[in-house]
């Protein structure tokens, strides 16, 4: 598989946490979204937020809280959850509608990112790793060869390699600090149903 491509600086994005978000206390989602060019030749399809930045105020609510409190139940702290392991988590996606709009929440999210009103690891992954990120924790990604016809398949061995890439450039992203969740964020729910 292809190395990560570079993530930009969180600075790139805003400010450095201030004390908001301890390194490493809660975990992060991880998300794919229609690609963004913040300079030329640089594709930006997918981030990595603290989960603190579904509590901002810019995000739809009480869509950010519920998903929140769905992310962060369970999780070790600075555990990566892509959005896809949270689908697979409710039902497939057929409990989204129990929890929130995932859709707006994340749409959000990217104008929160692009506005920096919140600090993310923004990531150009190439389209094999991103398959995996999108797909759940026991998905396979088959790829046929348009020439040979020889198919390649990915499992979850593959998904858990690139989290660990992806765990690799956080923690290279957060050696100056961790990532700031934006201003005002909102009281944190409980952790109950």
């Amino acid at each position: 598989m292809n190395e990560l491509s570079k993530p930009l600086l969180p600075a790139e994005h805003g400010h450095m946490s201030d004390g908001h978000q301890p390194a490493g206390t809660s975990p992060y989602l991880l998300f794919a979204h229609e690609p963004y060019y913040p300079l030329p030749a640089r594709e930006i399809n997918t981030s990595v937020v603290a989960a603190a930045c579904l509590l901002h105020p810019h995000i739809k609510q009480p869509d950010g809280m519920r998903i929140h409190r769905q992310l962060v139940r369970g999780r070790r702290p600075g555990e990566i959850v892509p959005l896809a392991t949270l689908t697979q988590e409710l039902g497939g996606g057929a409990r989204w509608g129990d929890v929130g709009d995932w859709e707006a929440v994340v749409a959000d999210l990217v104008r929160l990112i692009r506005g920096e009103g919140c600090d993310a690891l923004s990531l150009g992954l190439p389209t094999i790793e991103r398959a995996l990120l999108c797909s759940g924790p026991d998905s396979t990604v088959r790829v046929v060869d348009p020439a040979t016809q020889e198919c390649t398949s990915y499992g979850p061995q593959d998904r858990t390699a690139v989290l660990d890439q992806v765990r690799h450039h956080l923690a290279w992203a957060e050696a100056g600090g961790s990532l700031w969740p934006g201003d005002h964020v909102l009281s944190s729910p409980s952790t109950g149903p």
